[in-house]
């Protein structure tokens, strides 16, 4: 009788231990599928803010289609961004990168002669010196798992769409990504959204002839300054008057 309590009781213990040790797996596999979409939509997000931008919409590149019943193609986002992080340490690069985040799939493992399909993967590549005359390359990188949903729309000034295409010659006014991905042992999906605008570069701006002289003013009757006390004007303390910008950035090359 001793022996079948003893049984039963390691039994009972060795089930509990079971239920804890899988509950805790399921919990790292969530905790680490919220941590990878949470990591591509904050670099996405990082991208797109420095996104390249310039006065001729030809040295530009935004182009993307988004997931959904309505597509031909797996859902994809291009374009030129401006980096420091160097794609290849040991060859030369510029500061203007192409990059583009695709949905694809990983494959692993052979089920009979067919190769078994596990998940949807967004991958990133980074392409240094892109050139439109020149086959895309790039170093690309998985950067999440298991996603449910790569879904991009884009606002023109009037309305939503689910496609920005090269005719466009032009930026959104706005970006909206969503990205959802199905975390193991969880019902509802883990959804990250953010909205990327665009408020630095005025769509059609042209700059016009003499643009670089500045607009005659009023006279205005000169104040003293007591000693001690900031220029006025406008100016700052270093006599410039008040481009702190920087140079502007080399287009991608064309051939």
């Amino acid at each position: 009788m001793a022996s079948t309590i003893g049984g039963f009781i390691a039994l009972v213990a060795v089930g509990a231990l079971k239920a804890v040790v899988d509950g805790a797996q399921v919990v790292n596999r969530s905790s680490e599928t919220t941590s990878e979409i949470r990591f591509a939509a904050r670099l996405l997000a990082h991208d797109l803010a420095n996104l390249y931008r310039d006065l001729n919409p030809e040295n530009m590149r935004l182009i993307g289609t988004s997931q959904g019943p309505d597509a031909t193609g797996p859902a994809f986002l291009t374009f030129y961004t401006v980096g420091r992080a160097k794609a290849r340490p040991d060859r030369p690069e510029g500061d203007v990168y192409e990059v583009e985040y695709l949905l694809g799939t990983r494959e692993t493992g052979e089920a009979g002669d067919q190769a078994e399909t596990v998940s949807q993967v967004l991958y990133r590549r980074l392409w240094p010196n892109p050139d439109l005359n020149r086959s895309p390359g790039g170093v690309v990188t998985p950067i999440a798992e298991n996603l449910a949903a790569f879904e991009i729309r884009f606002f023109d000034g009037k309305q939503w769409g689910g496609e920005w295409t090269e005719e466009m010659k032009s930026l959104p006014k706005l970006i909206e990504v969503t990205l959802a991905a199905q975390a193991p042992g969880r019902g509802e999906p883990v959804v990250e959204t953010f909205i990327a605008s665009f408020p630095r570069l005025t769509e059609g701006t042209e700059v016009p002839a003499g643009a670089e002289e500045a607009a005659p003013s009023e006279p205005q009757e000169a104040q003293p300054q007591q000693p001690g006390a900031e220029p006025t004007g406008g100016q700052n303390p270093s006599g410039n008057s008040g481009n702190t910008g920087s140079p502007p950035r080399q287009p991608p090359r064309k051939r």
